[in-house]
């Protein structure tokens, strides 16, 4: 295999769809498993659609995802520009070269006459296409004298630049992931290469740019597929035959029901991010949320994503980058669409909450306790984090699981004090509380061992006392271990918040 070099091609159109994320995921680690590069272009050449910000949104999005770019517009390259709106000099030469060869042909039609045409085959419950069989009775230079058309240009009469599709040809082309692919010309029209505005459509700037920066591999998601054939045969037009790149079309990542392609309707509707980041809508307060502020990990973010339409032939799920990389191949990649889970994106976000490095949790969680004027020792909050991060999917509920070590709680769960709160629990309560109060060496084990000692000399019932006594300390039934806490909060606090809960569930 020669050096691998692939290219993530967004158009800067809006936020970047976590499609378009997994895009570029599957082409970076396809890169990195054969030491190849990663090139990121912008494919801007419909200014009518360019989104202020876009750009910078696509870049940040693959910088958090750790998607490092080799080749780019900050990066540079000896394949630049890597903006297509800035080689907008270089396509007209091969529009050019198409015309000459009979590839290609100048075409004079207005909009006005198309959209006749196209309504009338309406009205007769038809589609019109300008192609093979409609293209002979239109105003192009396959009908025009060369006199013609040259009159019309010095005019400054408005052209596009079409593909001259063959007639009735079946074309045979070789996909990585779906096999072979075979269409037929008859299918086909005649798309525009070059538009009026001197600048050239995706199909003919897609093709000229991997040629030129040398693009071994075109992966793709499944959207693309019906361009291959035109695509196919631009190669062959442009006399670039023997160094087409092989193609992969991804599956489609499908809706949490496995019908349709998944949209930011489906986010909407569900509550989860379809975008990898944040994205606020220009000129207006609307923001589209994303993973990473919805407190998703990117190793988490990255590694729901690739097993979305692959996986390593095994039972493995939790991969970092690196062993994805190493692991990854085109040959197990599905044909069919991956349906996208809610809930197993939120497993994975737990999986590396346990996975990640403490120090890494603590540094986030410590952000979060600082908004509530909160001061606490690295080894306090190390020590909690460590209690508490495996009831937690998210960074943000560290909180809601450890409010209690930092403050006594306000309110008691109601369900748990009907449940739990006995008529003789403040009884028992005062006992305890004299009990643990009378321990000098006060510490997780000799609170433990004297609570334990005074129900067994009493006969009492395991849970009626330490569900009570949770309850005094925590305000719900559930929590890390209790005498943990205990330790952490200290003897004085423990007293307090036992006298506490007495008086106000009482009330």
């Amino acid at each position: 295999m020669s050096k691998v070099r692939v290219r993530f091609a967004p158009s800067p159109t809006g936020p970047l769809h976590i499609g378009g994320v997994r895009t570029a995921l599957f082409n970076y680690l396809f890169a990195k498993k054969h030491g190849g590069d990663f090139i990121l272009r912008i494919e801007d050449t419909d200014q009518t659609r360019f989104v202020e910000g876009a750009q910078e949104y696509i870049e940040e999005s693959l910088k958090w995802a750790s998607l490092i770019v080799d080749e780019g517009i900050k990066q540079g390259g000896k394949y630049g520009p890597y903006k297509q709106s800035e080689r907008r000099d270089i396509y007209k030469k091969y529009a050019n070269i198409l015309i000459e060869n009979g590839w290609g042909y100048y075409a004079f039609d207005t909009a006005e006459k198309l959209d006749s045409l196209r309504q009338e085959a309406e009205a007769n419950k038809s589609v019109f296409t300008y192609g093979p069989n409609t293209r002979a009775n239109l105003k192009n230079s396959l009908n025009l004298s060369k006199e013609e058309v040259d009159e019309l240009i010095n005019k400054n009469t408005a052209y596009v630049i079409r593909f001259k599709t063959p007639k009735n040809e079946e074309i045979i082309m070789q996909d990585i992931i779906r096999g072979e692919v075979r269409v037929n010309t008859s299918t086909l029209d005649d798309k525009v290469l070059f538009k009026s505005d001197g600048l050239p459509t995706y199909h003919l700037a897609n093709v000229v740019d991997d040629h030129l920066m040398k693009i071994s591999h075109v992966i793709r998601g499944e959207e693309w597929l019906p361009s291959l054939a035109l695509h196919f045969m631009l190669y062959k037009a442009l006399g670039w035959e023997n160094e087409m790149p092989k193609f992969a079309h991804l599956p489609l990542i499908l809706k949490p029901t496995g019908n349709g392609k998944l949209s930011k309707r489906d986010g909407d509707k569900m509550g989860f991010p379809v975008f990898p980041i944040n994205w606020n809508v220009p000129n207006s307060d609307d923001i589209y949320k994303g993973y990473r502020e919805d407190g998703y990990f990117p190793e988490a973010f990255v590694n729901m994503l690739a097993f979305l339409g692959w996986n390593p032939g095994d039972e493995r799920e939790i991969m970092q980058l690196n062993e994805l990389i190493n692991e990854f191949s085109l040959e197990k990649v599905s044909k069919s669409g991956a349906r996208f889970d809610p809930d197993k994106a939120k497993w994975y976000n737990h999986q590396w909450m346990q996975k990640l490095p403490i120090a890494t949790i603590v540094n986030e969680f410590k952000i979060i306790l600082a908004e509530k004027s909160i001061n606490a020792s690295e080894q306090k909050i190390t020590k909690i984090v460590e209690m508490v991060r495996e009831r937690s999917n998210f960074v943000s509920e560290l909180w809601n699981n450890s409010y209690f070590f930092f403050q006594a709680p306000t309110e008691y769960d109601a369900k748990t004090v009907k449940k739990k709160w006995k008529q003789d629990s403040p009884e028992l309560m005062v006992s305890v509380k004299n009990i643990l109060s009378e321990i000098s060496n006060f510490n997780r084990d000799t609170a433990h061992n004297a609570v334990v000692a005074y129900i067994e000399k009493n006969e009492l019932g395991m849970g009626k006392v330490m569900n009570a006594l949770r309850l005094c300390i925590v305000g719900a039934g559930a929590g890390p271990d209790l005498f943990s806490i205990i330790e952490m909060i200290g003897k004085d606090e423990t007293v307090k918040r036992i006298n506490l809960a007495i008086e106000n569930i009482k009330k």
